[in-house]
């Protein structure tokens, strides 16, 4: 008895673990079967099989074509059988994911991010104004902000105005501008106004000492 045992590191291996080794045999033989006809036949019998089985896929759109799909996938692509849907291909499974394009909008200036290069783009487009101004001023105020967290130090702004106009491709030109930019420490009050040390918000304390009535 013992000696007649299988071991599953000496069985086959499952593609789909989930349906079990029974309904993988019943697909190896269904590719045995010489004639369509029968193989058309077990397919569709092994397709009610797999309906039952994964009762939680009758909820998901296009059920009947996952489990066609599945079908073929653990026949190894091997079984002819007509299918009501497109059949999957070895080469369509196998095939990596298209690559992810990440915004690289200006990289040489990373501390600015990307949002200031868009918004540079935005106000190029504007009709020539005060409110192309105000916003163009309010960009370099920005941008002069995002300068000091990232060099923790002082900038001047003839240093914003160069990239501000670098950056809008020569669009943007403050260089002769005889208006200043925000004070640093102004700019860097909202920061040091809501940290300690922890570098979390300092809340005010107030006294317990209260009279109950």
């Amino acid at each position: 008895m013992i000696d007649n045992l299988e071991y599953n590191t000496e069985r086959e291996h499952l593609i789909i673990p989930e349906y079990g080794r029974h309904l993988q045999k019943m697909i190896n033989h269904a590719k045995t079967r010489e004639t369509k006809e029968e193989r058309n036949k077990l397919a569709k019998a092994i397709i009610s099989v797999m309906g039952n089985l994964q009762p939680h896929l009758r909820d998901v759109p296009d059920f009947q074509h996952k489990l066609w799909d599945q079908l073929f996938i653990m026949s190894d692509f091997e079984l002819d059988a007509d299918s009501p849907y497109p059949k999957p291909s070895r080469e369509e499974l196998t095939a990596g994911p298209d690559p992810l394009k990440y915004p690289q909008n200006h990289p040489k200036y990373r501390f600015y991010g990307n949002n200031i290069k868009t918004m540079i783009d935005v106000a190029c487009t504007w009709e020539e104004g005060d409110m192309k101004e105000a916003l163009i001023y309010t960009i370099a105020n920005h941008m002069k902000k995002c300068y000091l967290n990232w060099n923790k130090d002082s900038v001047e702004d003839t240093v914003i105005f160069d990239h501000l106009f670098e950056l809008s491709n020569g669009k943007i030109n403050l260089k002769n501008s005889e208006e200043d930019l925000s004070d640093s420490s102004s700019l860097m009050r909202t920061k040091s106004k809501y940290s300690n040390k922890g570098g979390k918000k300092t809340k005010k304390k107030y006294s317990n000492n209260r009279k109950r009535y």
